[in-house]
C-alpha cells in the first residue's frame, strides 16, 4: 500500500485515571520524552514526545463519566458525546 507523501502524524491524545503511571510506563518502555504541557486547571495532562515520530497527550479521566476505561471494560457501548469534554 502506497503512503502519502507529506502525511504526517502529529500527536496522540490518551485519556487515563493514572495519567502519571501511563506517562512512566511510556517512557519506560518506548522511550518518550516528558515535555512542557499547558496548565488547564481543572484536570491534570502530561505530554509525551518520541523523538522523531510523534507526541503523545496524556489527559486526566473525567471521575464522573460513565464512559468505559477502555473498549474491552463493558459490556455495551455508551455513547453519549456529553461525556467528552476534554
Amino acid at each position: 500500500m502506497p503512503v502519502n507523501i507529506g502525511a504526517t502524524l502529529n500527536h496522540i491524545s490518551r485519556e487515563s485515571s493514572d495519567i502519571r503511571r501511563l506517562a512512566d510506563f511510556y517512557k519506560e518502555i518506548f522511550g518518550f520524552e516528558e515535555i512542557e504541557a499547558p496548565n488547564f486547571g481543572e484536570f491534570k495532562v502530561i505530554w509525551l514526545n518520541l523523538p522523531g515520530a510523534f507526541a503523545l497527550h496524556l489527559i486526566e479521566r473525567n471521575p464522573g463519566t460513565k464512559l468505559p476505561e477502555g473498549p474491552y471494560s463493558t459490556t455495551s457501548p455508551t455513547a453519549d458525546p456529553s461525556h467528552l469534554p476534554r
